[in-house]
């Protein structure tokens, strides 16, 4: 689902891009009114004004839905298979194996102390 709508988004963003390069500033309209020939356009007159803002207002429009629904996508995400995600579970597993290690580690010791001191001549008292 989230594919489809990321690839619809970037699908509106060149359409917007596009349609957006296709119309003409307002300094072109002086230009038709000395005989440019952009008056016999394909769309008319002011037809091509018209339909291409209408078409870049909808394209925007679409554009927008689909930014927020990537953006609802991505926050109610369930499953966490991204890099990030992957490097906090090593992380995670890192930390948990050395706290493991670290106790294993001191109750060696401990054993070992007690061992010494069991074997240790100073704590054998004669009687």
């Amino acid at each position: 689902m989230e594919i489809l709508v990321l690839a619809v988004h970037v699908f509106l963003a060149i359409v917007l891009v596009v349609l957006i390069l296709l119309q003409h500033g307002k300094g072109a309209d002086m230009g038709a009114a000395f005989g440019s020939g952009s008056a016999g356009s394909l769309f008319g007159a002011s037809g091509s004004a018209t339909f291409l803002s209408r078409a870049t207002g909808f394209a925007a429009a679409m554009f927008f839905i689909t930014s927020m629904s990537l953006t609802y996508l991505s926050a109610n995400k369930t499953d966490s298979s991204g890099a990030m995600s992957l490097m906090g579970q090593i992380e995670e597993s890192d930390s948990v194996s050395a706290i493991e290690s670290e106790k294993k580690s001191t109750r060696d010791r401990n054993q070992d102390i007690s061992e010494v001191e069991g074997k240790s001549k100073v704590n054998q008292i004669p009687e």
